[in-house]
């Protein structure tokens, strides 16, 4: 439970109110630590829910309880989408629902997986059922963010078979579409200035790693233009993704445009980037902004985890919900490389 800044996070009881008509009462198994929380936590990025407030949008878990409408997905294992669209506005009826100003996030617009249970509609709930073996349904709760999200950037980046994608940052968000960028039969260059995390990559689909630490971005730059020619790659029309949430990383990706290229802005950060927007129109390229993942996308990118493409054991860990303080401590201070699962 989120308290107002500078309040220590405490534990609070509710009583659980029963699903409405087409509601489900979800029984957490697992929920994601995102640095999202982080940004609401520390007060840099404002809740829209006032507070105290649980947090948490990664979440998976069992339908305990079915309102009318929705019995259908009583007793099933679920992923909660992270941004649930209304379904009925204009931005939805075009297909962008991600851009619905009715949606509702878990976490921001009502009580989040930081918790035991949640209560929301079934519209968009995902059936997580027929998992690896070796996966449990808490595993997949990164589904909700980490997963989907760099899925529908790859997406909209249009990226295909012979593709050549540059993937700026290799955490919770990169270490996925590194690997969803080769599932798509693109060749992929991991950037990072993490040793441990881009040797990760190299083993989950990076075909070159480069580490830009000290490095300005403009070193960054010309050290990524010499890989691109070393290895051999077309000097042009690459596919960008920024997912370092950094602004340094994202002044690089930004440099790194080119003829024909694409350009995705993925990571989030409050600070303010100067670049040159000439370059869109001298590079005839194409650039775009992520939020999240459409509903609608999640089955795709739940199958290639199901087929093995994405592996998901790598690159999370549980903890137990009760150690909360201590995991958004860790997360804050980057002592923790895999994306933490908290476990009721």
């Amino acid at each position: 439970m989120m308290t107002e800044p500078d309040q220590p996070l405490v534990r609070e009881s509710f009583v659980l109110s029963a699903p409405g008509p087409n509601e489900v009462l979800v029984r957490i198994v697992g929920c994601g630590v995102c640095h999202t929380d982080l940004g609401f936590f520390h007060g840099g990025v404002t809740t829209n829910h006032a507070l105290p407030l649980a947090l948490g949008h990664e979440i998976s878990g069992e339908v305990v309880e079915a309102g009318v409408g929705a019995e259908a997905w009583l007793g099933k294992p679920v992923v909660v989408p992270a941004v649930l669209p209304c379904g009925n506005c204009d931005f939805c009826n075009a297909g962008r629902e991600n851009a619905c100003r009715n949606q509702m996030m878990p976490g921001n617009d009502f009580h989040g997986g930081f918790g035991s249970h949640i209560t929301l509609p079934a519209q968009w709930l995902v059936d997580a059922d027929n998992l690896p073996e070796e996966l449990s349904l808490a595993d997949v709760a990164v589904l909700a963010d980490a997963i989907s999200t760099p899925y529908q950037a790859a997406v909209r980046a249009g990226i295909k078979q012979g593709d050549h994608v540059i993937v700026v940052g290799s955490g919770g968000i990169g270490s996925f579409g590194i690997q969803i960028a080769a599932a798509m039969g693109a060749k992929v260059m991991a950037i990072d200035i993490d040793a441990a995390k881009l040797a990760r990559a190299a083993e989950y689909g990076a075909d070159v790693t480069l580490n830009t630490q000290k490095m300005t971005s403009g070193e960054a730059r010309k050290a990524v233009k010499a890989k691109v020619k070393e290895i051999g790659w077309p000097l042009y029309g690459h596919k960008v993704l920024e997912m370092s949430g950094t602004p340094v990383g994202q002044e690089l990706a930004w440099s790194l445009l080119t003829f024909a290229g694409v350009i995705g802005i993925v990571g989030f950060c409050l600070d303010r980037v100067p670049v040159r927007l000439s370059n869109l129109m001298a590079f005839d390229a194409d650039a775009f902004g992520n939020w999240g993942c459409r509903p609608q996308l999640y089955g795709p990118a739940l199958d290639l985890v199901r087929e093995g493409k994405v592996k998901i054991l790598p690159f999370v860990r549980h903890y137990a919900m009760d150690s909360i303080n201590d995991v958004l401590s860790d997360v804050e201070q980057h002592k923790i490389s895999e994306r933490p699962i908290l476990v009721p």
